[in-house]
């Protein structure tokens, strides 16, 4: 009888284990999982945050005022002129160029928004995800402006950025640069080479021809530093910075205001508005 007890002890004890082996993982570990990718989504929120105040920062150390000359003296100072008017941004003394960048609406559109970006600015990524796409449709879908896009990599502070605008060149010389900036901008946080490689693959271009002009650079490379060179000589300092005005006889960009930063749809509204009724 004591054999037999045994005996039988242990086989339930066998199929409790075999159950164990192969029934589902218990709600609890469920639900630890979900909290673990739960965790790791916060953890990627606050890199963007970071990332972003430290932006911030470098752009509040260029604006900050000279330090006082030595021995504390201050500078003489104009009174305040509470009439006065505070001053209007900054624009180029020199047409921008329109030819050879990416673009969208009509050619003969009464006003051309041009931007200047960097596909790992958080700032670009922002205005991309919340602005971009409402300005297509109530300003170049409607005649009413052409959008042009132009490269300003800041590669002090993002050091994939440069590679991603020659991917992106290298899609352009396809036809097919809109859909890649679209997907850049929402995949900012994959943007090594093998990322970019992806997003072509997946974008179904001649990979060949994508593959040797990102390896030779014969084309790519110059028009991104062609972008860098004027957007610097422009005073643009930050991304995105958007320049908003008329075209000119030889097909060049006449700067009639400027807009620094991911501006929400409304101030393009005003802007562009403006600059219509100005015209007629």
């Amino acid at each position: 009888m004591a054999v037999k007890m045994f005996r039988h002890s242990w086989m339930i004890a066998a199929a409790a284990a075999a159950i164990a082996i192969v029934a589902p993982r218990p709600a609890a570990a469920q639900g630890q999982t979900a909290i673990e990718q739960r965790i790791a989504e916060l953890e990627k929120g606050q890199q963007q945050i970071l990332q972003e105040l430290k932006e911030l920062k470098t752009l509040l150390q260029q604006m900050r005022p000279p330090m006082p000359p030595p021995g504390g003296a201050q500078p003489p100072q104009a009174p305040p002129n509470p009439a006065a008017k505070p001053a209007a941004p900054q624009l180029p003394d020199f047409d921008l160029l329109i030819a050879g960048s990416p673009s969208k609406g009509k050619a003969d559109a009464p006003l051309v928004i041009m931007e200047f970006s960097d596909f790992e600015c958080p700032f670009c990524g922002r205005y991309a995800r919340d602005t971009y796409a409402q300005v297509i449709k109530e300003f170049v879908d409607t005649g009413k402006a052409r959008y042009v896009f132009r490269h300003l990599p800041i590669e002090s502070l993002h050091p994939r950025a440069l590679r991603a605008s020659q991917a992106a060149e290298c899609a352009h010389g396809q036809g097919r640069f809109w859909d890649y900036h679209d997907r850049l901008f929402a995949n900012q946080q994959a943007l090594s080479d093998p990322d970019l490689t992806r997003h072509a693959q997946a974008l179904t271009l001649n990979m060949p021809a994508f593959e040797k002009c990102m390896a030779e650079q014969k084309v790519a490379a110059p028009k991104v530093r062609q972008d860098q060179g004027e957007g610097g000589r422009a005073g643009v300092t930050g991304t995105p910075t958007f320049f908003i005005g008329t075209v000119t006889k030889d097909g060049r960009l006449k700067a009639l205001r400027r807009l620094v930063g991911a501006h929400p749809i409304t101030n393009f509204r005003t802007t562009i508005e403006s600059l219509l009724a100005e015209k007629k």
